[in-house]
């Protein structure tokens, strides 16, 4: 982000009205009830990059992600914020939402605290049962739970979403995005801790979906400055029993967290719910495939693998919905391990419309480029559905070789690329779409043995580049079939 948006900014004045008006509400390990809010260094930075401006003096951003474990403070930095909005202009409307009535009223009941521990704030604000307005402006402050889903009419000017992972659905935070849409420089905020990352509908939740977002923007695969995302969390794959990740994963440790309350949770607390809620990791409601850390573990030297090297290319496709994947592996020799790479991935934009389909022509173009830039063994793909390219590509003289994901292929497949990857024995560029993809991947298990699958049967987490390198390396690692021996007759053999 420019440091001249955030410099033209708000951040200083929200941070300035919070630490002058906003008290502590509960006696906790940072002070007293009743004692001044003061905010911390990196919470001053975060209000300076939420609250940046354009050059044009617009804001920068309508949608940002919070991330913190518990315990950082998140309560009382989301009801400053909120109060703040209060004074943001004439007739502005606040809202706090949550999965439920009881979590609504958290920021709510700190705000509402605040106001009567304030003599300033009191003098301008009424307090109601649930609601804060500053009569002179007619602004006001409520709170909302996805409970009660009766929310059209409002026009919302910034609204706090506490613990957006425990959403049941997306409807609440769709509904407060078009209802702001007539506003100017309207602010949408989750603020949350990570969690499960499906919703009870099977599919991915709004917060997760937002994540996974935030992370492609971050590795350069979109842009889109009016979303901003802060998280605080520890690796994956970082041992969640030592104090040293417990300092990484919270700003606050030390600080605001009493440190003996960690050594104390994660002795009682289950492996999964203290990395969620202490540490900000997401987990999968089935078995993750991959250890935690262990494909990073195998990142190699390379950035991409040498042309004119023999290849297999994995492909793995569908013409809407799915994404469209092509991999890239090199066949080992010489006791070099074999190396996985990202041709290319095609995955529907977040703009399209629901008329996208893949553009095959691309697709096979990719594929011609690649065959023309290694020397490739093969082409490794499921026929179904792209039989028409495959036929294209085929009598082009381009090595197709098809590859039905059945339980026969892809279990000993699966079990080939994870041995290969808990012993490092296969290298990789890098790439985040991969690595995303992979993670995406649980393990379903039957009397036939485990192969890979989505964490639930509709979710829109794409597995397709993970697929395309399982088949890719298994046919990689794979002797090449011998030429065949010329046969010569003479006319006496006739």
């Amino acid at each position: 982000m420019p440091a001249a948006d955030v410099r033209r900014g708000d951040g200083e004045d929200v941070a300035d009205f919070i630490e002058s008006l906003c008290t502590v509400t509960k006696d906790t390990f940072a002070g007293p009830s009743g004692s001044p809010l003061t905010l911390r260094g990196w919470q001053h930075d975060l209000l300076g990059h939420l609250f940046a401006r354009r050059k044009d003096g617009r804001r920068r951003h309508r949608v940002a992600l919070i991330g913190e474990p518990r315990k950082n403070g998140k309560s009382g930095l989301g009801a400053g914020i909120a109060l703040d909005g209060l004074f943001d202009g004439m007739g502005a409307e606040v809202y706090s939402c949550a999965g439920d009535k009881e979590q609504a009223r958290i920021v709510f009941g700190d705000a509402r605290r605040m106001v009567e521990a304030s003599p300033d704030l009191s003098a301008a604000i009424k307090c109601y049962k649930d609601a804060l307005e500053v009569v002179d402006t007619g602004s006001v402050y409520r709170c909302l739970s996805a409970e009660a889903f009766t929310k059209e009419g409002l026009s919302p000017t910034r609204v706090l979403f506490d613990e957006l992972h425990v959403q049941p659905n997306p409807d609440l935070w769709n509904v407060m995005a078009l209802a702001a849409g007539a506003r100017l420089d309207p602010m949408l905020i989750g603020i949350t801790t990570a969690g499960v990352k499906s919703d009870s509908t099977g599919k991915d939740s709004i917060c997760y979906r937002l994540f996974q977002y935030g992370q492609r923007l971050a590795a350069g695969e979109e842009v889109d400055p009016s979303f901003f995302m802060a998280w605080w969390g520890a690796p994956d794959d970082a041992d969640h029993r030592r104090p040293e990740t417990w300092q990484m994963a919270n700003p606050a440790y030390g600080d605001l967290i009493d440190p003996e309350d960690f050594e104390a949770a994660v002795k009682r607390t289950p492996e999964a719910e203290f990395r969620t809620k202490r540490l900000n990791q997401w987990v999968n409601t089935a078995e993750t495939w991959l250890p935690a850390g262990s494909w990073d573990a195998c990142r190699g030297e390379l950035d991409a693998i040498s042309d004119h090297v023999e290849v297999c290319l994995g492909f793995d496709g569908s013409f809407n919905g799915d994404s469209t994947a092509l991999v890239v592996v090199s066949c080992p020799v010489d006791g070099e391990a074999p190396h996985v790479d990202v041709v290319e991935a095609w995955e529907r934009p977040a703009e399209a419309g629901p008329g996208w389909t893949v553009p095959i022509l691309d697709v096979e173009a990719a594929i011609r480029a690649a065959c023309r830039r290694w020397d490739v063994r093969e082409i490794v793909c499921d026929p179904y559905r792209w039989g028409r390219t495959y036929q294209v590509l085929e009598d082009e003289g381009l090595p197709i070789v098809e590859f039905p994901q059945s339980p026969a292929r892809m279990i000993p497949a699966t079990t080939r690329f994870y041995e290969a990857v808990m012993n490092r024995t296969v290298t990789h560029s890098g790439d985040p779409r991969l690595a995303r993809h992979l993670a995406n991947c649980v393990v379903r298990t039957d009397s036939r043995g485990s192969r890979l699958s989505k964490d639930a049967k509709h979710s829109p987490r794409k597995i397709d580049l993970a697929i395309s390198a399982v088949m890719a390396l298994e046919r990689a690692c794979q002797e090449p079939e011998p030429e065949p021996e010329p046969q010569f007759f003479s006319w006496a053999d006739l």
